[in-house]
């Protein structure tokens, strides 16, 4: 892993955090409200410069970012202090910051699928083969070719990441299967999928389609839904126990993980797709996390003013205030021991 390789890596990230702090920014500024300081980055500054009103700063610890406004969590006599404003002008500067990381990672993806050589479908071209031409596919009992994946174990299915994602996560070695077959869907309940040859489990390939600016956007929607919910399912799965602390990553893992995956591109061409790519998912990522309703995060802050939206009555800035430093407290605990677990993995590795 070359220096070069980590250094991009940091720089894409820092350009995920920047783009959620602009959107805060920039709205905020648009609503009139006073923006005290925006920074991309956590901890000592290593570049400040104070233009107008607001101070811009550049900091040392590139795990995070902020835009600090008047009367955020406090109370101020500045007309223009955030809560002085509606509660619809907040909503909006609240949601900004999430809004455009779901933005940049749906034109993440137009990028990735128009680098890529052509749109890769969800219908099956044909099973896997020995040199002989005898099938070695252990689906090929029950799928034809030209089926289009339909749904797998009720996962439907828009992707071929959703294909891979629907096998590999299962006890089971048997899948129910759904499949549109001639415009009707058929329905299989104990598929298996096996490359007899190869012990691979996914014996079978499917078609690839050329580009065109409605294909590329109709897919661009897809693969964004399904990252979407991947997030999700992997979230509800944390939380239900099926994945623990170990399989959590904070920074330095996604930088680690960035650039290995970037560094074993075989060109400059798949290095960018495969940069992309995670970016994408990434940038998601935050943006569905900080929606979460959890003090000290966007949604957390969207809940108190959806109440008081209801209650038409501010709940008192102390409260409030209070609430989001535990939260955030407890958010830059968990960030502290993932990163240390981030970094034993790296040494013990």
């Amino acid at each position: 892993m070359t220096l070069l390789t980590v250094l991009v890596a940091i720089l894409c990230f820092g350009i995920i955090i920047m783009i959620h702090e602009a959107g805060h920014f920039f709205v905020a500024k648009k609503c009139g409200i006073r923006v005290l300081e925006f920074s991309i980055g956590m901890g000592p500054a290593i570049i400040s410069k104070q233009k107008g009103e607001t101070k811009y700063s550049l900091r040392a610890l590139p795990i995070g970012g902020y835009c600090a406004m008047e009367g955020e969590d406090e109370n101020s006599d500045d007309p223009r202090a955030f809560r002085k404003q509606a509660v619809w002008k907040r909503m909006l500067v609240t949601v900004a910051g999430a809004t455009m990381n779901l933005i940049l990672g749906f034109f993440l993806i137009i990028a990735v699928l128009c680098i890529d050589t052509a749109i890769t479908t969800t219908t099956i071209a044909e099973f896997h083969a020995d040199d002989s031409g005898a099938v070695t596919a252990a689906s090929a009992e029950w799928l034809q070719p030209d089926d289009t994946f339909y749904s797998i174990n009720g996962l439907r299915i828009y992707t071929a990441n959703d294909i891979s994602y629907a096998l590999q996560n299962t006890d089971s070695d048997t899948y129910s299967v759904v499949v549109v077959r001639e415009g009707e869907k058929v329905t299989y309940d104990r598929v298996k999928f096996h490359d007899n040859a190869t012990g691979t489990l996914l014996d079978f390939y499917v078609y690839g389609q050329k580009k065109t600016v409605g294909n590329v956007l109709l897919q661009t929607c897809k693969n964004f839904v399904s990252t979407a919910r991947l997030i999700w399912i992997s979230l509800f799965d944390l939380i239900r126990g099926k994945y623990g602390f170990k399989d959590l990553s904070g920074v330095v893992g996604i930088v680690d993980t960035t650039a290995t995956y970037v560094q074993q591109s075989a060109t400059f061409r798949e290095a960018c797709m495969t940069l992309f790519d995670l970016m994408s998912f990434i940038t998601i990522n935050v943006g569905i996390f900080n929606l979460i309703p959890f003090p000290a995060l966007d949604g957390g802050r969207l809940v108190f003013l959806i109440i008081e939206a209801i209650r038409r009555k501010q709940i008192p800035a102390k409260v409030e205030g209070m609430i989001h430093f535990v939260g955030l407290s407890a958010l830059m605990l968990l960030m502290v021991a993932i990163t240390f677990q981030d970094v034993f993995k790296i040494f013990n590795r």
